[in-house]
């Protein structure tokens, strides 16, 4: 048996408990109050204990809580500064480990998946595993033609920990709401429910893969893993070394702080246009920044893992995105309300002014407006405070705005691919990016004329 808890009432007594705890503290803290220490500090340890029960909770049940941890740990920057160190750290922490499968658990799988022979395939195994995630842990092995893999294991009972975390979560979204200013979490915690099962499934994961592997093999930024065996529950891949993202975010040198965010940027708007998939779970767990070449000369690359979560875009990213985007920087506020409108963001029974939409969108997309930006948490805090504030225009407007179901998965890897970026501190020519990948940014005609000037090139 795993020691991921099965059991539903056992789960759901753990998950249970959480808004008792916060109710607790809220009232450990109107005591502090008043007996006079100030509402700042109080504030602070309020977050600090609030982060560390939420998180060793979510990491211990593994599943769907630690799945719902992860998708909440791209939006920390956008936290206070003063409360974002203690949430950080246990965000971290949460994606880095969690409880390991008793390793007669793990030699059960994988007995059960690839027959009693499967200490065959590998030339060595490690039964402590290097990595935890949501629904499964990684050891590190050698297969028997010598390569090193990383062979990814399914808990037992992984989908009915999903299903169960996720329903009881958002029994309390409510209540979670305030630790990610300007986040709605409910429709988050029933996306997330809504991708379950492709998670689970490791031969869709396995397609996904290879097929991102095949794309970049060779390619100068971006190095995806080879697929080197599936079947139900585990995963083989070809094993890649690197520093952590989370390791250049606490420690990184500037240069590979903007290397990483510049390389994630255009993984981000290249993968849907070179392979028709869209990597879905872009928080810093899943990202490594490794050497061009063995002997680590050259510039940087992007490791990429985890493409269990994928939104497949046959056409790369809709051409409305880039539209909108060209319009809104062009300030043309007739023609982004009728797109918008037309594809569904303003519902047909409201009606809002053109004007006050493009001053609601003009301050998110400032990152598209220069040849560069230098993302920052307080850049995010910013945007986060000015949406979530009940006072501003800014928040009654949002509250207006609809997100067809079509873009609910592109809007949230694009949030989570910036809150990473803001986590790095790093200055990326994302214009760049927009300009070579996104279809619509570029007017077509001009689209065409630079085409027509870069074939003399190529053929010379």
């Amino acid at each position: 048996m795993s020691d991921l808890p099965r059991k539903a009432v056992t789960r759901t007594a753990k998950l249970a408990a959480l808004p008792l705890g916060f109710a607790g503290r809220a009232t450990w803290g109107l005591g502090k109050r008043i007996v006079g220490e100030s509402a700042e500090i109080v504030g602070r340890e309020l977050q600090q204990r609030t982060a560390e029960q939420l998180f060793k909770v979510l990491g211990e049940l593994k599943g769907g809580a630690m799945k719902f941890g992860q998708a909440l740990s791209v939006f920390e920057s956008a936290l206070p500064e003063e409360v974002a160190g203690p949430y950080r750290a246990a965000l971290t922490k949460l994606q880095e480990a969690a409880p390991p499968m008793p390793t007669r658990t793990v030699h059960g799988v994988l007995t059960e998946r690839l027959g009693e022979d499967w200490r065959e395939l590998f030339l060595e195994f490690e039964d402590k595993p290097s990595a935890a995630a949501s629904i499964g842990q990684v050891h590190r092995a050698v297969w028997h033609d010598g390569r090193e893999v990383a062979v990814k294991v399914q808990y037992p009972g992984a989908g009915e920990a999903l299903l169960s975390d996720l329903t009881q979560l958002s029994r309390f979204a409510r209540l979670l709401g305030p630790l990610i200013p300007g986040m709605d979490i409910k429709p988050l915690i029933a996306e997330l429910r809504d991708r379950v099962s492709e998670e689970l499934d490791y031969g869709l994961e396995a397609q996904a893969q290879q097929v991102h592997a095949e794309e970049f093999e060779g390619d100068p930024d971006v190095m995806v893993p080879a697929v080197v065996h599936q079947c139900d529950q585990v995963l083989v891949t070809e094993w890649i070394d690197g520093i952590p993202m989370s390791e250049v975010i606490a420690d990184g040198t500037q240069e590979q702080r903007d290397r990483a965010g510049q390389l994630l940027a255009r993984f981000l708007f290249s993968g849907p246009a070179r392979t028709g998939l869209l990597h879905a779970d872009p928080h810093p767990g899943n990202f490594r920044l490794l050497p061009a070449d063995p002997d680590g000369k050259g510039d940087w690359r992007l490791g990429v893992l985890d493409f269990g979560t994928v939104d497949r875009l046959p056409g790369g990213l809709p051409t409305p995105i880039g539209d909108s985007l060209r319009m809104t920087l062009d300030g043309d506020a007739e023609a982004v309300y009728e797109l918008l409108c037309t594809e569904g963001f303003v519902k047909e029974s409201i009606e809002l002014d053109p004007d006050a939409v493009l001053d609601y969108l003009v301050p998110i997309i400032e990152p598209a407006q220069a040849d560069e930006f230098t993302f920052s948490r307080s850049w995010m805090r910013s945007q986060a405070a000015r949406i979530a504030d009940p006072r501003s225009p800014a928040h009654q407007l949002g509250k207006q705005l609809n997100l067809p179901p079509a873009y609910l998965l592109i809007h949230r890897v694009t949030l989570s691919t910036i809150g990473v970026l803001c986590q790095l501190g790093a200055t990326v020519r994302l214009r760049d990016e927009l300009e070579e990948w996104l279809p619509g940014f570029v007017p077509e005609e001009e689209y065409e004329e630079y085409l027509d000037e870069e074939e003399p090139a190529a053929e010379a």
